[in-house]
């Protein structure tokens, strides 16, 4: 089957005009320069809000408010994904914490010392928070609690080579917990302040400054920055994770406007043709939606594009809408493209030598509710996906419950 898209070639070397004017290259550098400077804020990654809004981290009040609401209400597919949500191991108020100093994590998790313990429960964290919006049942909000005081008071460090994924992966779940807990439970936290310091110096250290590795590391490693900035108020670091979100998104999912080849993250140096084909696992056909690791695995491809998503939506809660720039294009064409592949279409000879390795995830709800809901915009194959799959349940690393938050909310 003949490529949707031509083989890229190398770029031509751009032609020198030697005898341009040096005035007319200071104009054209002025005018570029006072076009950035005209940039709307909406298209500039120096994003932090003058105030942040709370709760605030990939799930606003008003949706948490819709989402009560309809479970009140016995609405579907909300109650079912309520019930799911209260049935599995993340919601039982029985639950005892499992912290530990240290937090090793090797490849794969092998060695494996606390690290899904960790994953766990800071995912029940958010989940007892869920549970006490939903029920105003003390006892959920208590448990919540009791899980991010054990941490807070215990660990210390994240060691091995997958430290920083999981930082990432914890730091994600920990603040979405924090922020319900802290800005709607009213019958007091006494260590929160504790629960701040554990943050800001065994998690943020650790995520902020990103990673060369695959893409779906550093997107899931700035989704911790982001939500753990807007819980701290920390506008410096908000700003500079999600400057390192937009280069990494803008080099994660591949739009035909880049050109001939994907975009690149500078520090890693990717700079001939056949450098960005083997770190895009051997493909060399680019078309709108395909990943950086779609010839890996659809599930890590599911890591990054969750991430995208729950830093574009946290971001437009704190009042920067990016579904509206190349992220939400992106977003959209990613979601499109792999699900498309996920229910069922073979995979063209072009397309990962025509074989691909399917499993998604529970992370089309967040986007596809920004994109299709919010702002109109057709996705058939992300329609039927995301209705295939509801309730969302959890990943059981950093995902978690999204039919019930973001499931067809106006909010």
């Amino acid at each position: 089957m003949k490529p949707t898209a031509p083989a890229p070639s190398r770029p031509p070397r751009p032609t020198r005009h030697r005898t341009a004017s040096r005035f007319a290259l200071l104009a054209t550098v002025t005018a570029l320069l006072a076009g950035a400077l005209a940039w709307p804020a909406a298209e500039r990654a120096e994003a932090a809000p003058a105030t942040f809004a709370h709760p605030g981290v990939t799930v606003s009040r008003g949706q948490l408010d819709f989402a009560r609401q309809q479970v009140n209400a016995g609405a579907q597919p909300w109650k079912g994904a309520y019930d799911q949500m209260m049935a599995s191991k993340y919601g039982s108020l029985t639950r005892t914490a499992k912290p530990r100093a240290v937090v090793e994590c090797g490849s794969y998790s092998n060695p494996n010392y606390g690290c899904t313990d960790e994953r766990e429960d800071a995912i029940a964290a958010y989940t007892q928070a869920l549970a006490w919006y939903v029920t105003r049942d003390a006892r959920y909000a208590k448990k919540a609690i009791e899980l991010m005081d054990a941490w807070s008071a215990t660990i210390k460090d994240h060691t091995n080579s997958n430290a920083p994924l999981q930082t990432g992966w914890a730091g994600s779940s920990w603040p979405k917990a924090a922020e319900i807990i802290k800005y709607t439970y009213d019958g007091g936290w006494a260590n929160s302040g504790r629960f701040s310091t554990m943050l800001r110096d065994v998690y943020l250290p650790k995520v902020i400054n990103g990673s060369n590795s695959n893409g779906n590391w550093e997107l899931s490693m700035m989704e911790a920055a982001v939500g753990i900035s807007v819980f701290l108020e920390d506008k410096s670091s908000y700003d500079k994770a999600m400057a390192k979100f937009r280069t990494r998104t803008a080099a994660y999912v591949y739009l035909s406007s880049d050109g001939a080849l994907p975009k690149t993250v500078p520090s890693q140096n990717l700079d001939t043709t056949q450098k960005i084909v083997n770190y895009w696992q051997g493909q060399s056909t680019f078309v709108n939606g395909v990943t950086q690791e779609t010839c890996r695995d659809f599930t890590h491809t599911g890591y990054g594009i969750s991430a995208i998503a729950h830093i574009a939506e946290t971001s437009r809660i704190q009042g920067q809408d990016l579904y509206g720039t190349d992220v939400g294009e992106r977003l959209r064409h990613a979601l499109g493209f792999q699900a498309k592949y996920e229910l069922g279409e073979a995979a063209p000879s072009w397309l990962c030598g025509g074989s691909l390795h399917l499993g998604l995830g529970p992370v089309t709800e967040v986007g596809y509710n920004a994109l299709h809901n919010r702002l109109g915009i057709a996705m058939t194959n992300t329609e039927r996906l995301t209705g295939q799959n509801r309730p969302a349940g959890s990943n059981n690393l950093f995902v978690a419950w999204e039919t019930l938050t973001h499931g067809d909310n106006p909010s």
